[in-house]
């Protein structure tokens, strides 16, 4: 495999993965930015991430947990009512057509939400009691519910659309450049963005391989605003660590490109970043990227987003025929 040497091997521009190979073409960083690595060890005790995991993960999983945790508590107290005393509650008797479980529940859920009582409440000292417990118990729980919450939507990210795939296209001077897009899925102003593509590839040193880290040098590193969509080009020029690599080159290597962007965001006033990576198998051999503009009747420019991996197969031009 041929590879343009001009560059030199820069030990600091590895990740943080070290001279680690990638094996079964697992990407380094995963799609959604998080580095592709399983950790264990960690003790099953152990509750130093959680609130990191409450306020990341997806938002069906965060509201399912909170709709369990809240039964799981509602059944635990249910039993403890019925425990203590089998006529712990009013209402037993009542025309409501509910089981004495099914009451202890709701006595539950009405004390855990302090919401009063109706046809059910407690009776005697030790449903009181447990009463009083489970009401403080319930403000806390939902105080740390409202919270997680609120630090869910109130932490500042970037919402960042990628192009599906990264392609090689016809490129002005440099004859071809390697390309993708991007643009804010969001109504808000990102403004200073400043983008890096770190190539890696396997190598083979004495027998062993190891991983080969390289920053591509971009058409435009940096935009002052995000208003419509960018396309990101690094041209595949003769100071291209890329230069003289087939596609076959970089998929027998398990070569990948991984995209690390950091800009202000204006709704916040705090810098966000954002990660994403590409895999050879996403790499489109001769391809243009289709427009996603259009106007409105009254001359307004109109982003069409869901048009931004759209893209016409098209003929290289034969600067330098089978490779880069």
């Amino acid at each position: 495999m041929a590879l343009n040497h001009k560059q030199p091997v820069n030990p600091e521009d590895d990740l943080g993965f070290g001279y680690q190979p990638v094996i079964k073409n697992q990407p380094l960083i995963n799609k959604d930015g998080a580095p592709n690595v399983r950790r264990k060890g960690l003790s099953s005790l152990n509750i130093s991430d959680n609130y990191h995991k409450l306020t990341t993960m997806s938002l069906w999983k965060f509201i399912s947990l909170v709709v369990l945790a809240y039964l799981t508590l509602n059944i635990v107290f249910a039993l403890i009512y019925m425990i203590f005393d089998h006529n712990v509650q009013y209402g037993i008797n009542d025309d409501i057509g509910l089981s004495h479980f099914w009451e202890a529940f709701f006595l539950s859920a009405q004390t855990i939400t302090c919401v009063g009582y109706g046809h059910i409440y407690p009776k005697g000292v030790a449903a009181n009691s447990i009463a009083a417990f489970e009401s403080m118990l319930g403000v806390l729980s939902f105080a740390m519910a409202t919270g997680l919450l609120y630090g869910r939507f109130s932490k500042p990210s970037a919402k960042i659309i990628y192009s599906k795939n990264i392609i090689v296209a016809p490129y002005k001077d440099s004859c071809r450049g390697l390309m993708f897009r991007l643009a804010n899925g969001r109504t808000n102003i990102l403004v200073d963005l400043n983008i890096d593509i770190m190539f890696s590839y396997n190598e083979e040193v004495d027998g062993k391989l190891i991983r080969r880290f390289f920053p591509l040098e971009l058409e435009r590193k940096s935009v002052s605003i995000l208003t419509l969509n960018w396309t990101v080009v690094h041209p595949l020029d003769e100071n291209s660590p890329l230069k003289g690599m087939t596609l076959a080159d970089l998929k027998k290597s398990e070569a990948g490109f991984a995209v690390l962007l950091k800009t202000f965001d204006d709704a916040f006033s705090q810098t966000v970043h954002s990660r994403t990576a590409y895999m050879t198998e996403e790499i489109i051999w001769g391809a243009k990227f289709k427009p996603i503009f259009d106007r409105d009747p009254d001359g307004r420019l109109i982003l069409d987003l869901g048009k931004i991996n759209h893209y016409d197969l098209v003929e290289l031009p034969d600067c330098i025929q089978g490779s880069f």
